[in-house]
């Protein structure tokens, strides 16, 4: 066995016995899990748990990078495991639960929807993978698979907590997931919320406008968030027509 041979199985058996942090991947578990709990809440025909689970996902997700950031525990598995997880939490998840919970009774065009909304996020989640290092840390180019999982999960838990007959907005819950799915897979830029400095001083109105937030969130949950990702999915589309309007070039003056 020559030199080289000899440190590439040297390297290869440090690999082996390299292990794997534990804190982030506990949280990246655990939003795998409320993925998982959320299909099969919607098999048992629970739907508004089903939503909860995603949202509850959604937290758990972004937790884990940055406990994974301030730990300095970042692993290249680490990496592929979340992504995994979200295509189950965020992909698969929100696809079956609105099929199980308004699509399937339309029939061909119900799990179309469905397998847009799935590609979309696994289009979207390879995209993202690829483009780590080059990409602004300010924007997300197209819609994030979570927010795209919170309109349509948003979206059935809030018709759930009305108590209204899915089958009645049938069309509603599909064009809310086609345009979640081809959103995901746009070129359309969101603010990523990733520059935010939490240590920086902000004004005493800020902390007011937060605690007047959490208020109506526990006042009306389904009603707040929805409202909220329905507006982070429009801003996109809102910040490329402003975008467009300024690039024109003026009219001929007469």
């Amino acid at each position: 066995m020559s030199d080289f041979d000899a440190r590439r199985a040297l390297q290869k058996n440090r690999i082996r016995r390299r292990g794997i942090y534990l804190l982030p991947n506990l949280f990246t578990t655990a939003a795998l899990f409320a993925g998982f709990y959320a299909i099969v809440q919607a098999m048992n025909q629970r739907f508004d748990q089903a939503a909860v689970a995603i949202f509850v996902a959604m937290v758990l997700d972004g937790l884990d990078g940055r406990v994974a950031r301030l730990t300095k525990t970042q692993s290249a598995f680490g990496a592929e495991y979340d992504s995994l997880s979200d295509m189950v939490s965020f992909g698969a998840a929100p696809a079956l639960v609105v099929y199980e919970w308004s699509l399937r009774g339309m029939g061909k065009l119900g799990w179309i929807a469905a397998f847009v909304y799935v590609a979309g996020a696994a289009l979207r989640l390879a995209r993202f993978n690829t483009m780590l290092d080059v990409a602004d840390k300010h924007w997300f180019t197209g819609l994030p698979s979570p927010a795209a999982a919170a309109l349509v999960a948003g979206f059935v838990w809030i018709v759930d907590d009305y108590a209204l007959d899915p089958a009645t907005i049938r069309w509603w819950a599909w064009s809310v997931t086609i345009f979640a799915g081809l959103t995901m897979v746009s070129n359309v830029r969101y603010y990523s919320f990733k520059t935010i400095n939490l240590r920086k001083s902000v004004p005493f109105l800020t902390i007011f406008l937060i605690a007047m937030g959490f208020a109506l969130l526990s006042y009306q949950p389904a009603m707040v968030l929805f409202a909220g990702f329905v507006a982070y999915g429009l801003s996109g589309y809102l910040g490329w027509a402003w975008l467009a309007l300024r690039r024109r070039p003026p009219g001929p003056v007469e």
